[in-house]
């Protein structure tokens, strides 16, 4: 199966991400969803393939069902600009137009249960990102309610955790306000439908944008297993983290790996680990009836 790892089109580069390519069109922006994936903040020199197809569905799919709680930066893929003619098939499916915004300088993180980073912090103090939590909670626990954890956006190397009060002094105590909210509510709406489709949304991230006419705006992607950790619920103990769809078994492979300091460059990716991350990629489309 063939994968595409980048893109050269006849528009100027507005930027280029870890995963997607995103093209200015004016008023708009062109984003294709490569089939590139990173973890540790390094993009792996093997890609998988449909990766950004499926990823552009899901979000597609999440943007439609959300639409009522916050308005979205998509606009499909009606209107292309003529020019994009002749890379239409290799576009179709992964690419899509969307509204510029001024991008927000922060990630708005809602966990709901204890994993990742999170689980790593809270064993050093008790908190997550400034949030006290019970005593006694377990890797994988699911949290009293979930909890709104930013985190800042770095160009380059990793993102920080930070604190709600720390976000507030960046985008201001109103906007932080709004943005908390949102987020809880978006990670409900998608913690409710997966729940009904078997799989347990533990965590997952958001990016905003503010539209040329002031509008607050949800950008990038939303709910996708690259930016979401999604537990199969049938599996689900508190205490071990549970099988996942998502980019976790590309972590879970790399942590045993020796020598690999998690600095590029980045190791090259076995057959059985590149199938295995379609496989759930995949896997997690398909519960939601999301065709790719």
């Amino acid at each position: 199966m063939s994968v595409l790892l980048s893109t050269d089109l006849p528009f100027p580069v507005f930027r280029r991400g870890k995963v997607r390519d995103v093209y200015d069109l004016g008023k708009q922006l062109l984003i294709v969803a490569s089939d590139r994936i990173s973890a540790f903040d390094c993009v792996m020199p093997e890609g998988i393939p449909d990766k950004g197809r499926i990823l552009t569905a899901v979000a597609a799919y999440w943007f439609a069902v959300t639409e009522d709680l916050v308005p979205n930066h998509f606009r499909g893929n009606a209107g292309w600009p003529a020019a994009l003619a002749p890379y239409r098939e290799a576009l179709e499916g992964r690419a899509v137009v969307v509204e510029k915004t001024n991008p927000l300088p922060v990630e708005c993180v809602v966990r709901g249960y204890l994993a990742g980073s999170g689980w790593k912090e809270y064993q050093t103090n008790g908190k997550v990102c400034g949030v006290a939590l019970p005593a006694g909670l377990t890797l994988a626990d699911r949290l009293p309610e979930p909890i709104f954890t930013p985190a800042t956006k770095a160009e380059e190397g990793h993102d920080e955790n930070i604190s709600f009060d720390q976000m507030a002094a960046i985008v201001g105590q109103d906007l932080a306000v709004r943005l908390r909210d949102l987020s809880l509510a978006l990670y409900s709406r998608g913690a409710e439908l997966a729940a009904t489709r078997g799989i347990l949304l533990a965590d997952t991230k958001f990016e905003f944008g503010v539209s040329e006419g002031g509008d607050l705006i949800l950008i990038d992607e939303a709910l996708t297993p690259d930016s979401s950790r999604y537990w199969l619920a049938d599996s689900w103990v508190p205490g071990k983290n549970p099988p996942s769809l998502d980019k976790q078994f590309l972590r879970d492979y790399l942590e045993t790996l020796d020598g690999w300091d998690k600095q590029p460059p980045a190791p090259h990716l076995p057959v059985a680990i590149i199938e295995g991350i379609r496989a759930r990629y995949l896997d997690l489309a398909s519960r939601f009836g999301v065709q790719v």
